[in-house]
């Protein structure tokens, strides 16, 4: 799924318009691989936890326990809350996943800005401002405007059978990198 970072375009036309005009969405989708314990070690000196009370609306325990965690990572800065569970102890480990996960995306983050200042074009990375590929309803069709790969069986596509579109972007990637 690391191809699949960028701005999708998706051209239709609504069952509610009239004259037939096409309408257009994009999305910006990040792939984020989720961080185990072996992939971020993280030293407990370097964590400040704190409990509170959690807030909003919600039931009898809402306002009454400590149960909302704020980890801050000292070191980055990063600050982490969670008050999802009623537990104290489930809103830590859900706070240290997602502090795992993003130390691990700030790790690499720092490893693709090293590598981009040597690569002219950039096929992986999600920091593309331009469209990637385009779901055009009326036409039935997918482009990948990376790779200029164009399908005509759009409900294909859709129920997964991307495998032609996979392969192209690993191609172009392992030849980009041979370019290197």
């Amino acid at each position: 799924m690391r191809f699949e970072s960028g701005v999708h375009r998706v051209q239709r036309i609504p069952v509610t318009e009239s004259s037939g005009r096409i309408h257009t969405s994009a999305v910006t989708v990040a792939v984020l691989p989720e961080a185990e314990d072996v992939d971020i070690e993280i030293n407990d000196n370097d964590l400040r936890i704190d409990v509170y009370r959690s807030s909003g609306n919600g039931g009898q325990s809402v306002n009454t326990t400590d149960s909302a965690v704020r980890i801050t990572h000292v070191p980055t800065g990063l600050v982490i809350t969670c008050q999802d569970e009623k537990s104290q102890i489930k809103n830590k480990a859900k706070a240290l996943k997602v502090l795992r996960s993003k130390l691990l995306d700030l790790q690499i983050s720092k490893q693709e800005q090293e590598i981009a200042s040597s690569r002219k074009a950039q096929v992986s990375t999600g920091d593309r401002s331009a469209k990637i590929r385009t779901y055009n309803f009326p036409q039935s069709r997918v482009t990948d405007h990376r790779i200029n790969l164009t399908s005509y069986n759009l409900d294909s596509f859709l129920v997964g059978n991307i495998d032609d579109f996979v392969q192209s972007l690993r191609i172009a990637h392992r030849n980009e990198k041979v370019n290197e």
